[in-house]
């Protein structure tokens, strides 16, 4: 993706990720996984790799294959708690609660790997408003990459996959968006190696006008 123009998308919902997306968690995350990897005897930095974007079982069973699936979910739980009490360091994405305040009135959901206790403890944390639509770990079966989360989020907006645009940062959620069928902007520097539409450095490089037929016209420009 070059650098130079704008692009446009006119579109009529946005699906919008939240850890590296809408709020920088990073240093939580680290926190706690490379914990994790410690007990497992596992490269911490390989770990924290693997598990941007994803439900963490989801990630244990990547990184061990022949562990129960029982356990992975135990260690999910535990994982989920110590990250929601964790919230040092936790911010805002710069442009996050100005472009949150663009939304009101447009279609948009958050779709995340996290739960409604970690999500709720993140998004206070970095002192932003929860929006009224949200689809957590709770609500689907099968973590990112699948889309499910996001046809989910659609539906429950009732707009099309095709008319939704999707805001990620991880490898694991543009491959979900796109396995939706849905645009996606890439946000931040994770984005750029996984193939999203185009590339925002921040959500101060978003602009949202929505229009008298409903539909909604988001400029991102190119980083």
């Amino acid at each position: 993706m070059a650098v130079g123009a704008a692009v446009e998308f006119s579109v009529r919902a946005l699906l919008l990720d939240m850890d590296g997306t809408l709020v920088n968690s990073d240093a939580a995350v680290e926190r706690v996984w490379r914990r994790w990897a410690a007990s497992q005897g596992l490269d911490g930095d390989h770990v924290v790799q693997v598990a941007h974007g994803r439900q963490g079982h989801a990630t244990m069973a990547l990184l061990l294959p022949d562990r129960p699936a029982a356990q992975n979910h135990a260690d999910n739980a535990w994982l989920l708690a110590e990250e929601a009490a964790d919230t040092e360091g936790v911010v805002a994405i710069p442009g996050a609660p100005e472009f949150l305040a663009s939304l009101r009135g447009v279609p948009h959901a958050l779709v995340t790997s996290a739960d409604v206790r970690l999500c709720t403890a993140r998004m206070a944390a970095a002192g932003l408003a929860m929006p009224e639509s949200r689809v957590t770990a709770e609500d689907v079966a099968h973590s990112k990459p699948d889309p499910e989360g996001f046809l989910k989020a659609a539906a429950e907006l009732g707009v099309a996959p095709q008319d939704c645009l999707v805001l990620e940062d991880s490898e694991a959620g543009i491959a979900a968006g796109k396995a939706a069928g849905m645009r996606v902007v890439g946000v931040g520097p994770r984005a750029h190696a996984h193939g999203p539409d185009v590339v925002v450095r921040d959500l101060r490089r978003l602009r949202v006008e929505p229009a008298a037929d409903g539909s909604v016209l988001v400029r991102a420009g190119r980083d």
